[in-house]
């Protein structure tokens, strides 16, 4: 388990102090898939950084793994009432992997090198080592590059080099810093694939970092969203996607769901929103409990109104459905009105956008 309370971090720049965390709690189950998304500068490298302590909050509370509770005071990190020593955080940082955006690959190294480098202090023998790297690219696929140098490889083949360099000394915790931003769609999906694999073969905790919901969806069982250095949402990513809350939270799904074309259909002016005198334009969100059922034909027949479908979308959000739809409403304006409440009433998540009656 990965806890952090009330967790903050102010830089003190020529320009003026930036505060990168604020007040920030948070709780990681063991073997979950957990995503923090934020735009940049809403302090989520500053986080997963001082997760692994490379950066010292300046204050509060917690625990990685079986580092047992690290108070932070004033910057510095405490254990048991006591100043941690440096082989204390060295032996902390050990059981925390950590990929980054650019790979961060030794250049004139070999594969095999690469990924052998953190294992040499480790008091492993040769052929332990050799064992040890061998059994990484069989885990990442790349057992036939592993005499080759990182200039030979593509960037998705780079960043599954940087995966096995991570887990080189088996660690229980994987940190994950933007590490598909610099990939294209296809290598994003195969890495997304393979932190999954690994986290479902090894039961390893990883934390993503991310500005894109869509890596959210794809792979986190939780997320954090963060906005100027606060958490301003969190939940299962089910129940984000499903009922946001937090502005700044509609904002990122709105990038990863189709029904997000609303907003520039509407900016444009386009016909297919433009309302006549009485028609209601609403978006409808069918969760879980009300997928697959004939709720909307039973609304519309019940409350006698019309439905011209605009956009929709259904997917599957671990292991549950979850449906969208922007559509038209026409009828008679208490027709409307009770179609909308027979929604409602039925767990049908129903939000007006624009409103084309007369009052």
């Amino acid at each position: 388990m990965i806890t952090i309370r009330n967790m903050n971090k102010t830089f003190h720049l020529k320009s003026g102090d930036v505060e990168a965390l604020k007040d920030v709690s948070l709780d990681i189950r063991d073997g979950s898939v957990y995503g923090v998304i934020g735009y940049s500068g809403a302090g989520k490298s500053t986080l997963v950084r001082c997760l692994n302590l490379l950066e010292f909050p300046d204050s509060g509370t917690m625990t990685v793994g079986d580092s047992g509770e690290i108070k932070i005071v004033n910057g510095k990190p405490f254990k048991d009432g006591r100043l941690m020593t440096s082989k204390e955080l060295n032996v902390m940082r050990r059981g925390i992997g950590m990929i980054f955006q650019h790979f961060n690959l030794l250049d004139r190294s070999t594969v095999f090198n690469n990924i052998a480098y953190p294992l040499r202090h480790t008091g492993r023998s040769r052929a332990e080592i050799e064992a040890r790297v061998k059994e990484l690219l069989e885990l990442v696929g790349l057992t036939d590059k592993i005499d080759v140098y990182p200039s030979q490889l593509s960037g998705g083949q780079k960043q599954r080099v940087a995966i096995a360099r991570a887990l080189a000394d088996n660690p229980k915790i994987l940190l994950s810093d933007e590490a598909t931003s610099a990939l294209d769609p296809d290598a994003t999906e195969s890495i997304l694939n393979l932190l999954k694999d690994l986290n479902d073969k090894l039961g390893i905790t990883i934390v993503i970092i991310t500005h894109e919901m869509a890596v959210i969806k794809t792979i986190a069982d939780r997320v954090a969203v963060m906005e100027e250095g606060s958490v301003a949402e969190e939940g299962s990513v089910y129940d984000i996607f499903a009922s946001p809350q937090a502005a700044i939270t509609k904002r990122f799904i709105s990038t990863a769901s189709p029904l997000g074309k609303i907003d520039k259909l509407i900016a444009e002016g386009s016909e297919l929103v433009r309302l006549a005198p009485g028609e209601v334009l609403v978006k409808l969100i069918f969760q879980k409990d009300c997928v697959g059922d004939h709720i909307l034909t039973t609304a519309a027949r019940e409350c006698a109104f019309d439905l011209n479908v605009v956009l929709a979308n259904v997917e599957q959000l671990q292991g549950n459905p979850l449906g969208g739809m922007i559509g038209k409403l026409s009828g008679e304006e208490e027709n409307i009105r009770a179609g909308i409440e027979f929604l409602a009433k039925h767990h049908v998540v129903t939000e007006v956008i624009k409103d084309g009656r007369v009052h």
